[in-house]
Formats: structure tokens, sequence, C-alpha cells
């Protein structure tokens, strides 16, 4: 099981090259960077950790920006979103960010995405609550037909466009990973119908049981459809002996675990913890 680093890469924060190398230094294989384009002021949405919303929400570098500087810095490192928040984004720009970043990365770039939590947020970039799920996966469809056709063309509900060209394309056949974000009842109907891997989150031992049967389901609902084991990677994963047995026992991938946006020395001393207590 590999381990990953998540954080909100801010302008107050340590520098997210800086962050990358210091991450790559310790043996962790991935650095994931969330989204958030602003944050209405005036909101309903409740904040999914509960109380006041961090401020690191309204500070946060654009990740695919953020990536590229992390990317340059280092050699190994997997650089990658977690998550994207593709309905709020144009698709064919999205495409061509991705494609980008995966070949100046030298293929190091995974695609974690997600359709978020904050309704006002998604509706100043005129994305429907309700049908963003559908949007989602149509924008992923979209996407794929870029990265992969010389001639791309996508006609559907929520995306259309005419045959076109779009380069550069990415270094990784056919496309970068898209692990698909969320614990939501649907999110395994995501994964097989245009995901490559998922991205689960909040699972620890008072619920790895249960998480262990979805997980085993959607490993067989993924092996009848005739496909190979679909890799997980564990957002937010906790540290405790237990959770990381837990971990390994279900097969996860990779486990994620975030640190503070903040100033280089807290930052450096969480990384270190982290690594002393992963082995």
């Amino acid at each position: 099981m590999d381990h990953g680093i998540m954080m909100f890469p801010t302008d107050y924060a340590i520098d997210p090259a800086e962050l990358a190398r210091e991450v790559e230094a310790r043996g962790f294989d991935s650095l994931w960077f969330p989204e958030h384009s602003h944050i209405p002021t005036e909101r309903a949405s409740p904040y999914p950790g509960g109380g006041d919303l961090p401020r690191m929400y309204i500070h946060t570098y654009d990740p695919f920006v953020a990536l590229t500087a992390a990317a340059a810095a280092t050699t190994t490192l997997k650089v990658a979103t977690g998550i994207c928040l593709v309905i709020q984004r144009d698709p064919i720009h999205t495409a061509k960010q991705v494609a980008s970043l995966d070949r100046l990365s030298g293929g190091r770039f995974l695609f974690g995405i997600g359709a978020g939590w904050n309704r006002e947020e998604m509706a100043h970039h005129g994305a429907n609550p309700k049908t963003r799920m559908r949007l989602m996966g149509e924008q992923v469809k979209a996407m794929k037909e870029l990265w992969t056709k010389d001639e791309a063309e996508f006609h559907g509900e929520f995306v259309d466009f005419a045959p076109s060209w779009a380069w550069p394309k990415p270094t990784q056949q056919p496309h970068p990973p898209v692990y698909v974000g969320g614990m939501g009842p649907g999110v395994e109907d995501r994964i097989l119908e245009y995901g490559d891997a998922w991205l689960p989150q909040r699972v620890g031992p008072d619920n790895i049981g249960e998480f262990e049967q979805r997980a085993d389901a959607l490993q067989q609902r993924a092996a009848d459809a005739g496909r190979g084991r679909i890799p997980m990677s564990l957002f937010g994963a906790e540290t405790s002996s237990e959770a990381l047995d837990g971990y390994r026992r279900i097969g996860l991938e990779r486990a994620i675990y975030g640190v503070s946006s903040s100033d280089r020395d807290t930052v450096l001393k969480e990384l270190d913890e982290l690594a002393k207590v992963i082995g």
C-alpha cells in the first residue's frame, strides 16, 4: 500500500513546489490538491465538517497551476487533484489542462474528480445541483474523447461539440486514471460507468467493516463486467495501527493523509510525524 499527502495549497501556506519536494523526500508516492474557485459569502450549504468554514477554502490556488509547480520540483512524485470540481469547469479547457499537466509531469498525473458540496458555488458556474451527477458523467466522457481521438466530438444533454482537433494528448495511455470521489449510494455506478478508480473518504476502524463490504461488491461488479480490479485510494486516512491494518486487508492501493494549510515548519513537522507512523 502506498501513502499520499493532501493539502489545500493556499497563498499563506508552504509553497506548493517546496511542499512537493519535502513530500517526495520522505517517501510518499503522491501529492493531492483540492479546489474551490470561490466561496459565496451568503451560502446555505453547510460545511461538511461542521462548524465554521475553514480559512483555507477561500485562499486556495488553482490546482492545475499549483500541481504544475509541484511536478516541476520533483521527479517521481505523482501529482493529483483531490478533487477537481469538474462540474464547475468547461470540459474542453479542463481536458487540455489535464493533458498538458500529464505531459509536463512525464505521465505522473492522477485525475481525482467530484461534484462538490457547495450548491451556491456550483450555481455561480451555471451548474444545477439537481443534475450535477449527469453533468459530471458527460463531462468526463467528453474529455476522454478529446484525450483519445484525433478528431473528437461529443453530443449530449449538457456537453455538445462538433468534430474538433485538440492537442496535446496525455502521456499516459489511454489517459490519466480518473478517480471518482465520494461515498454516496451511487458512486459505484459512476465508477463503473466512466471511472478508473475510487477515491473514498472518512473510513476508519468504526466503519471499515461496512466499507469492506462495499469495496468487495464493487470489485465483484467490475469482474462481472469484464474489468480488472478497481484501484481504491482512501482520502483522509487515519494513522492508527488498527486502521492501517484494515486498509491493507481490504487491499487499498493508497492511503492519503491530510496536513495543515500552514507555514513550512508546521507542515514539515506533520510530514515527519506521518513518515514515522507509516514506516
